[in-house]
């Protein structure tokens, strides 16, 4: 009767303080289910930390920098410009910076795709045929834990014109005559995309052999019966039912290229090196330039100049992502 006199917002509210009460919080952690995920909120709580607050947090904090004429962080004297930095770096001289750099960056991404298959692939391959197990997976994925400019220095010194190792060895087998230069603008545009499939290559083998070990053991054992060959194996059984890890690859490989930094820089691209200076360097020099003494624009140009790349590579991935719940193969 007394619930009956209640009105139904007092009932409502009643019902939501028994929802969210700390005893009835505290019993649900007290099963064996709770402290499953309790666990599981503590083991994800600081990767989920370091993405708001390297990721969420400054792409919130540059949406009132972007419309303003900021220099970098010190600046104090700062106005309200409205839209007018996306309008600026298209126009000169911040065009002839951005357009080359960006034209840079797409062809880097074509190239690193393709040694995303060349390396990542076959390894993965090599690895679930049972070529080569164990330490070869441990070899493979070392590269990987390098720093990228520490990488991008160490190619410098092993293919320096006067005493990089790899030069004085091919001169001295006489397949060249005199030594290349890492840093010629020709070389680099080659050199990079192998050292980025170098770099990579066990991360990227590691994602296709998830693909390849999820494939179930009878239907490659049935296709073997049925006198399938190893090329008929890989186009009908392997390649289609790894797609998802294809199109992961594919995302990771949009990103990544489009976010290289460490190894440009290490091939001077800080230095003269102009070929080095891809799009994520170009953005550095815009908002950071002035710590290197090379600054070409302002930091609102900057965090202009990411959105305009940004919006597209997220409309690219979002659709990726939903082709890839498509075409997953049942």
């Amino acid at each position: 009767m007394s619930n009956l006199a209640e009105s139904p917002a007092a009932i409502e509210s009643k019902k939501s303080s028994e929802l969210f009460s700390p005893s009835k919080f505290t019993k649900s952690f007290a099963t064996v289910e709770g402290r499953k995920t309790l666990w599981e909120i503590l083991f994800v709580a600081p990767q989920l930390l370091l993405y708001l607050g390297l990721t969420i947090v400054p792409l919130l904090v540059s949406i009132p920098i972007v419309l303003s004429d900021r220099i970098n962080f010190t600046d104090q004297n700062i106005d309200f410009v409205g839209l007018s930095n996306f309008w600026t770096i298209f126009q000169a001289p911040l065009v002839e910076q951005f357009i080359p750099s960006l034209t840079r960056t797409i062809i880097l991404t074509l190239a690193n795709y393709v040694m995303v298959f060349a390396f990542g692939l076959t390894l993965a391959l090599l690895m679930f045929e049972g070529k080569f197990r164990g330490l070869f997976f441990t070899l493979i994925y070392m590269p990987y834990m390098l720093s990228g400019l520490g990488t991008g220095m160490m190619m410098i010194m092993l293919f320096s014109r006067d005493q990089g190792s790899i030069n004085l060895l091919l001169m001295e087998l006489g397949i060249l005559k005199e030594p290349f230069d890492i840093k010629d603008p020709t070389i680099t545009a080659y050199a990079l995309p192998l050292i980025l499939g170098w770099r990579y290559a066990g991360f990227n083998m590691a994602l296709f052999l998830a693909g390849l070990m999820s494939i179930p053991t009878e239907t490659i054992d049935a296709s073997k019966v049925d006198g399938a060959n190893y090329w008929q194996r890989l186009r009908y059984i392997y390649l289609p039912q790894i797609v998802p890890s294809i199109i992961i690859a594919t995302i990771f490989c949009l990103i990544g290229s489009f976010g290289v930094f460490d190894e440009p820089v290490g091939l001077g691209a800080f230095y003269g090196n102009r070929s080095a200076e891809y799009f994520a360097v170009t953005i550095f020099k815009l908002g950071f330039g002035s710590t290197i003494g090379q600054q070409i624009g302002t930091m609102a140009q900057g965090i202009a100049m990411s959105l305009v790349v940004f919006v597209p590579l997220m409309v690219i991935a979002v659709y990726l992502i939903r082709l890839q719940k498509r075409l997953q193969y049942y």
